[in-house]
């Protein structure tokens, strides 16, 4: 859209925008917000509106508390669903100290850095096209949620059976109203699960669009009495919600990762970069898939990848190539899930690339057999090793990450993985309703 802050003014006043959410995020991904009245807009738009730092998770200490709000014009929206007599709009922010700096615990901050350091190596932008599936359960008569699907439906089925094809429907034009261009919306396996697909844009917007997403399905989905979740996991014995994350290198408007000579049309590059996100991806699931919780769905039987190697022709691995090319030429990493700070996801997953490509490294064989059907020996001798098997696993593997902890920072990257290993500990201390099931007459 390319707003100015002289536009984002008007449009205030001309559209009778009544609030306006200051949004950003902390180190966890989970979206906050400042709210202002319009008689506020043109000190915001100076990047004077300040707020407690200390407050929020992963941010300073008490004795560094004040921060400031830098708002990005061209994240600026009316949220269609809130009374059209009154507006109100929101825009996305940087953080930014009271000496005028990026503050190094802003995730956005964070992935801009990483952004520039492609830039700077090899004149590179980088795409994303991610794809976030969500359950939507029934809520009880108290409006909590709970577990329950309210349908039925399957892989692509239709309504009667999809009951939840019209919260869909409002979703999709919600995004659209918000300048989302929807590529494809459906029931997913497991009941009550759904994805909705939207366009491939620049990483920062991506990330952006991620948190607004998820901001807008929750919304739309209390308007219908439903719950909508980004858990990755929440019922046993059905498939978990992912965020498979499509990614792309440009220069000079052309896609890196395509080669027409090559027998698979893709470049030296891409391969380097398949190969760097697979060196790094232990030491970066902590980041794509954050939670206890993350690691009940990274196990075999549910369609989501357990084990490290890439294919061009089936999706059992970790990393697939879809089959387009040209410009539409992506890398296709299937591990992340939804509950993920997108700004760390796409910082990390970039930093592994580049990595790879700064390197020169020589990507390993392809498996194009389904994983889940070989033997051990089998992938032993292929080489085939597993993602970390829980989240402490992979916060041993990411502390020891000097790359990743380039990519964070100091300052999140420690802040980060104690919270992660406290995480750890808060789940591992408990009694598990599993443990009273299986132990309690038995001993």
């Amino acid at each position: 859209m390319g707003y100015t802050k002289e536009q984002v003014i008007k449009m205030v006043k001309e559209q009778d925008v009544k609030f306006i959410r200051l949004q950003f995020t902390d180190i966890f991904g989970m979206l906050k917000n400042v709210a202002i009245t319009a008689s506020q807009i043109e000190k915001a738009m100076d990047n004077k509106c300040m707020f407690d730092g200390s407050s929020i998770e992963g941010f300073t200490r008490i004795e560094e508390s004040d921060m400031y709000l830098y708002p990005d014009p061209d994240t600026f929206v009316i949220f269609p669903w809130r009374p059209q007599d009154g507006k109100v709009a929101r825009l996305i922010c940087d953080i930014y100290t009271p000496d005028g700096k990026p503050f190094t615990g802003c995730p956005r901050n964070i992935l801009k850095r990483n952004l520039k350091a492609a830039s700077d190596l090899g004149g590179y932008s980088f795409n994303v096209g991610p794809e976030l599936e969500f359950f939507l359960f029934l809520t009880d008569e108290k409006g909590k949620p709970t577990t329950q699907t309210h349908d039925d439906a399957g892989y692509f089925d239709l309504a009667p059976i999809d009951l939840g094809e019209s919260a869909r429907r409002d979703m999709c034009l919600t995004l659209e109203a918000m300048g989302f261009e929807i590529e494809a919306s459906h029931h997913e396996v497991a009941r009550g699960q759904h994805e909705i697909d939207f366009k491939y844009g620049d990483a920062l917007k991506t990330a952006d669009n991620i948190n607004t997403f998820k901001l807008v399905v929750k919304t739309i989905a209390q308007k219908h009495g439903l719950h909508a979740t980004f858990m990755p996991k929440p019922i046993f014995g059905i498939n978990g919600s992912g965020m498979h994350t499509n990614m792309s290198l440009f220069k000079d408007g052309r896609n890196v990762f395509f080669d027409e000579k090559d027998k698979l049309q893709l470049s030296q590059e891409a391969y380097s970069y398949i190969e760097g996100v697979m060196t790094h991806i232990q030491s970066m699931a902590a980041i794509t898939n954050p939670l206890v919780n993350s690691y009940k769905r990274l196990v075999p039987g549910y369609e989501a990848p357990v084990y490290i190697a890439w294919s061009a022709r089936n999706r059992s691995p970790l990393i697939r190539i879809p089959a387009a090319r040209g410009n539409s030429t992506r890398v296709e990493l299937r591990c992340p899930d939804p509950s993920a700070n997108p700004y760390f996801v796409l910082s990390a997953c970039l930093a592994a690339g580049l990595d790879g490509i700064n390197k020169k490294m020589k990507v390993r064989p392809s498996t194009d057999r389904n994983i889940f059907e070989m033997t051990q020996e089998e992938k032993d001798k292929a080489g085939i090793a597993n993602l970390p098997h829980n989240l402490i696993n992979a916060v041993k593997a990411l502390e020891k990450s000097e790359l990743m902890k380039k990519t964070l920072g100091d300052h999140v990257f420690e802040l980060y993985t104690q919270a992660k290993i406290d995480e750890w500990d808060a789940y591992r201390t408990k009694v598990h309703q599993w443990e009273i099931d299986e132990y309690l007459t038995n001993y």
